[in-house]
């Protein structure tokens, strides 16, 4: 695991004890830090390690404590623990936060930060493979894989300094203040998560953050593709490098089997101009494309049975992320719903001609019944097993069945994973 000097005797109370909450509990004690640590569930608590003090930071003293280590998933814009934090003087802050003050200790490394709307998982496993194929040593965490604190500092070889990839959310960026990423990059920003934001100017502006904590010889790569990444590249407060890229650079993404379609240009703009300036040879890094595995639960070909196609797009969990898996196939029976993003359908309204049927799930159901209207066909099914038991008993030879919620999961399932995984059973439950 990372760990620091830096927090020996000093105390932190961690709220939230999910994957990156336990993993910095865990560091911060091999840290010599003090821990009280806390969740909601009763569950979380017991599985703790004994050797932290279980207590709930809005009940308890803070003096003298060195921050609130918050899971990102809290929603501190109307949570109790951040007017607790402001009234302790005490700093909000994330597991993100605590490895940008643990760096010094580190072996000499370089770190890559991906944000956006849509497309950061993709890019940021890209870029990691890219960085493996070239054998340079990396990670990959954040918002993806293991929690970074739960990770082994990288060392140095023959190829060069160790690289830390992350995926970087919204939310963990807002917990962040000295993560200064040698290259910081920006895919997209649309509509998402304003139930969390005062309005799309103000998310806009969380996403900015990251290329504010970048120094001047470092880069920020950034997209021109929308009217919101476009004015943060002109944007007064970034002193970094600026380098601009656009989807249209990317004629043809044919020979990549794992990034066709047009959402992934995007993904391979950015992730080839990161790893560009990372010193990665162009033939390596075209080479190492061709070899990408893809994600699960991102456009995953789960089965093919009676010549009915099974797509696992589970994390396509807002209208933006669904529109390019309906845009690529001809003739789909989509499968959405989950815990809505909106009240529309957003891009995906333009691909209604693609969708021979629908079947809608989770709480938003009702809603896209009632959106998609005499459009196609709309069963409620309530249910993902019910939903891929009907697509399966109505789809001929030649259609996918498409799971792509255009919703978060957490009605219904523990997070997107699960939904995939649960998706892949019935599929491949049925006979």
């Amino acid at each position: 695991m990372i760990t620091s000097s830096a927090f020996s005797g000093k105390s932190y109370a961690v709220y939230g004890l999910a994957r990156s909450g336990v993993a910095t509990v865990e560091a911060l004690l091999a840290s010599g830090a003090n821990v009280m640590a806390w969740d909601e569930k009763a569950e979380a608590r017991e599985h703790l390690t004994p050797s932290g003090r279980i207590a709930d930071p809005l009940a308890t003293a803070l003096t003298g404590f060195s921050g609130i280590v918050v899971s990102p998933g809290v929603p501190i814009n109307r949570h109790r623990i951040a007017a607790r934090a402001r009234e302790a003087k005490v700093p909000l802050i994330g597991d993100i936060e605590l490895f940008a003050q643990a760096r010094a200790a580190l072996p000499p490394h370089k770190v890559v930060g991906i944000t956006g709307t849509n497309g950061k998982s993709t890019t940021t496993a890209l870029v990691h493979h890219i960085l493996e194929s070239a054998g340079i040593p990396t990670a990959m965490g954040g918002n993806i894989g293991l929690p970074i604190l739960a990770q082994d500092p990288l060392a140095p070889n023959e190829n060069g300094v160790g690289v830390y990839v992350l995926e970087l959310s919204s939310f963990q960026i807002d917990l962040t203040q000295s993560l200064d990423c040698d290259v910081a990059a920006l895919l997209n920003v649309t509509p998402d998560h304003l139930d969390r934001y005062e309005d799309m100017d103000d998310y806009a502006a969380s996403k900015t953050r990251l290329f504010t904590m970048q120094s001047p010889e470092h880069a920020a790569v950034i997209t021109t593709d929308d009217q919101y990444t476009r004015a943060i590249s002109l944007s007064e407060q970034i002193v970094a490098r600026r380098i601009g890229v656009n989807s249209v650079l990317i004629k043809d993404s044919s020979r990549w089997p794992a990034l066709q379609g047009a959402h992934n240009a995007q993904n391979l703009a950015v992730a080839v101009a990161t790893c560009f300036e990372l010193g990665v040879p162009d033939a390596t890094i075209f080479n190492a494309l061709e070899t990408f595995p893809g994600l699960p639960h991102r456009m995953e070909r789960v089965r093919e049975r009676r010549g009915v196609l099974y797509v696992n797009d589970s994390k396509a969990t807002n209208p933006e992320a669904a529109a390019p898996a309906l845009a690529a196939f001809p003739a789909v029976h989509w499968i959405l719903g989950g815990v809505p993003k909106g009240d529309d359908l957003g891009p995906c309204a333009r691909h209604l001609d693609h969708v021979r049927a629908a079947y809608t799930i989770g709480e938003a159901g009702p809603m896209f019944a009632k959106l998609l209207g005499s459009a196609v066909p709309v069963t409620e099914c309530g249910v993902l097993d019910a939903a891929v038991d009907a697509a399966a008993g109505a789809a001929k030879a030649g259609e996918v069945v498409l799971l792509s919620p255009a919703c978060a999961s957490f009605d219904q399932f523990r997070d997107y994973e699960a939904r995939g995984e649960s998706f892949r059973v019935c599929v491949e439950a049925l006979a």
